[in-house]
């Protein structure tokens, strides 16, 4: 039976966007977490082009002696999925682990992933206990989740926690995919001979406020809908033939009561013909925008532009990969 080797070296990445309150703190608690685990390890903090001092503050901490940390420093921000895509193209661990810069997923859980890991694990999910946010996010998560689990079929409960550890071949298996939109737990499954999940704390956010706007979440739902299948498209197919059928169902009948009745019943249906109206037009307009998706998503990978530009990269030198800055 297949075993995969236990692991060796430990890659935590980690995308940033404007958290100089909180990184401090998280270097600290993320290196002595790290610490712990009695093998090598690097803690590479991707500034997703932060406006504030977070990318100066990487790049101190990568410079001292010894340091752990390695500083990838896009040029603009491209999105936290797109950041940590960036992370993986230069780590040199053969146990990937991703974690959030806001501390709500504590850094000391990294050794229990680890620890998971090695009892032969591709990917080890984790699931939120007691989360500390709100009752909008904890709804959407729910939704979210279930959607994912519905079109996939995989039955993994948090899809949206992004503390989470890849063996080296998964991540190496999503570097070679070139969809513009990315959404890594989902697609690192697609790969993953085993996958597991984990109970991990959650936190109240200490510093700053959330970078997911309700905007956001809904962008994040058209992504993930649009990027996992093409199932709303065969949906709009079956709904669009209910809807004809019933209005010609509907207008069959019309005809038979205005031959039973007369011209004066029609007359007085004109309502319920408008209500038939704007329901095709809205089966119109829904069909449009789910086609408008997809069609923007062919224009973006024709274009095949560069999913992410890194800018610079601040680490010791004698770790450092030879990997390509664009991807």
């Amino acid at each position: 039976m297949f075993t995969l080797p236990p692991v060796e070296k430990v890659s935590v990445v980690i995308p940033v966007f404007n958290e100089e309150e909180s990184l401090p703190e998280l270097i600290r608690r993320t290196t002595g977490s790290c610490d712990t685990l009695g093998i090598d390890y690097e803690i590479l903090l991707v500034d997703d082009g932060s406006s504030d001092n977070s990318a100066q503050i990487l790049t101190t901490a990568a410079e001292q002696p010894g340091s752990h940390i390695v500083a990838v420093l896009l040029n603009r921000n491209y999105g936290q999925h797109s950041a940590i895509m960036a992370g993986f193209s230069h780590v040199t661990g053969d146990l990937i682990i991703t974690l959030d810069a806001d501390l709500q997923n504590p850094p000391e859980e990294i050794p229990r992933l680890v620890a998971k890991a090695n009892e032969g694990y591709d990917v080890v999910g984790t699931v939120r206990q007691h989360r500390q946010d709100s009752v909008f996010r904890k709804m959407a998560s729910r939704t979210v989740n279930r959607l994912i689990q519905r079109t996939t079929g995989k039955a993994m409960g948090d899809y949206g926690c992004m503390l989470r550890a890849y063996r080296r071949h998964i991540v190496d298996a999503m570097l070679h995919c070139h969809e513009r939109s990315t959404f890594i737990p989902i697609l690192a499954n697609t790969f993953a001979r085993k996958a597991v999940e984990i109970p991990v704390q959650h936190a109240e956010r200490e510093f700053g406020d959330s970078k997911y706007s309700f905007l956001r979440l809904i962008n994040l739902m058209y992504d993930l809908v649009t990027c996992l299948t093409t199932t709303p498209l065969r949906l709009l197919s079956v709904v669009g033939s209910v809807i004809a059928l019933a209005g010609f169902s509907l207008a069959v009948l019309l005809v038979v009561l205005r031959l039973a009745f007369g011209p004066q019943w029609a007359g007085e249906g004109v309502f319920m013909l408008f209500a038939i109206l704007f329901t095709f037009i809205g089966a119109q307009f829904i069909g449009m925008g789910l086609l408008g998706e997809y069609i923007g998503r062919i224009y973006n990978d024709v274009r095949a532009r560069p999913r992410y530009f890194i800018q610079r990269v601040v680490r010791q030198e004698h770790d450092a990969p030879q990997e390509e800055n664009n991807q």
